[in-house]
């Protein structure tokens, strides 16, 4: 390498990751929620860099009934290891400020990067262990069923829904990966005499971060269960969805569920969760709400009788509305 040397903004960049690593140490860096008809305000497991903690016994006590393993943070020597290997990277990273040599940058992103995919894999390796090594005598047992939480995302696993999120501590995890992935961009276009100035790189530090933007997730037609009634989601015309602040995804079968079971849990929905409607017409893509346009008429038979079909144009609702007697109407006059 010509010039061995980092540029200020990825020194800065870098210290900057080390120094929030430490905050890792004390907060929850990934977390699995579990919601179900019994327990509305939903369970929480909450995973540290040293213990589990959250709604550990509760949890424990319903797996005992279908043979799953209980959880103690004493079984787990990652939580041994972890913190150790958290501040490694927290010393390394400062000292690849204090150095200012480009391959010890490299060398460092290089082995943050395997930690992460070492991490991620370990993680699965545990949720497949846990999910499948069942006790045999269990009190339920269910041929062929197994209940292995999800790697990221939502799973269904009988009448529970499971959500696997980063928490505090992973998004640092996260951030601290795309900042340094951005200083090696940095780096690699000063090689080319490419400038990337400071005022470059704030404007480039949103378009890191919106991939972690909440997107509704594409409901799947006889696959999705509704999050009312239960019943699997089969026809897309009528299909709906609730996303969350927290990025928690529920999807439903007919309007009316989403209208029941937003009154049913609105103490733990959080402010202002974002719905989205299946548009009745085309490939029925789903349409934020506060853009959708609402048909209710007795004559559409929707699968829980709500009688409402949403549209994402004016001209498909005027076409339908031409074959259905209904009155048009929006969201937030229904809802």
């Amino acid at each position: 390498m010509k010039n061995e040397k980092l540029s200020i903004a990825t020194r800065i960049i870098t210290a900057i990751c080390g120094i929030s690593l430490v905050a890792v140490l004390f907060v929850p860096m990934w977390r699995i929620d579990l919601d179900a008809p019994q327990y509305p305000e939903g369970l929480r497991l909450k995973i540290y860099a040293n213990a589990i903690k959250g709604d550990v016994d509760i949890i424990n006590g319903l797996n005992h009934y279908i043979g799953m393993k209980t959880l103690h943070t004493d079984d787990f020597p990652e939580f041994t290891i972890l913190p150790y290997c958290i501040g490694f990277f927290v010393v390394c990273f400062l000292l690849i400020s204090l150095l200012n040599r480009k391959k010890w940058f490299y060398a460092g992103f290089l082995l943050f990067v395997s930690f992460g995919i070492i991490a991620m894999v370990d993680f699965w390796k545990w949720e497949y262990d846990y999910g499948h090594n069942l006790d045999p005598h269990a009190a339920i047992v269910v041929p062929g069923m197994a209940y292995q939480p999800p790697l990221i995302g939502f799973k269904q696993l009988l009448n529970f829904g499971a959500y696997s999120i980063p928490d505090i501590g992973g998004w640092i995890f996260v951030g601290c990966g795309a900042l340094l992935l951005l200083c090696v961009v940095i780096e690699w276009r000063s090689r080319r005499k490419v400038a990337v100035t400071p005022a470059v790189l704030l404007l480039l530090l949103p378009l890191v971060f919106s991939s972690c933007n909440a997107e509704p997730d594409p409901i799947k037609i006889g696959k999705d269960n509704c999050a009312f009634c239960k019943m699997t989601i089969s026809d897309p015309r009528f299909g709906a969805e609730l996303l969350t602040s927290k990025g928690k995804s529920f999807k439903f079968d007919d309007i009316v569920c989403l209208k029941d079971f937003m009154k049913s849990r609105e103490a733990d929905l959080g402010k202002d969760p974002s719905v989205y409607f299946s548009d009745f017409s085309s490939d029925h893509k789903l349409t934020i709400s506060s853009n959708a346009l609402l048909l209710n008429s007795p004559e559409l038979k929707c699968p829980m009788d709500g009688h409402m079909a949403a549209f994402s144009n004016q001209d498909s609702l005027n076409a339908v509305k031409s074959m259905f007697n209904g009155e048009q109407t929006n969201w937030e006059s229904i809802k």
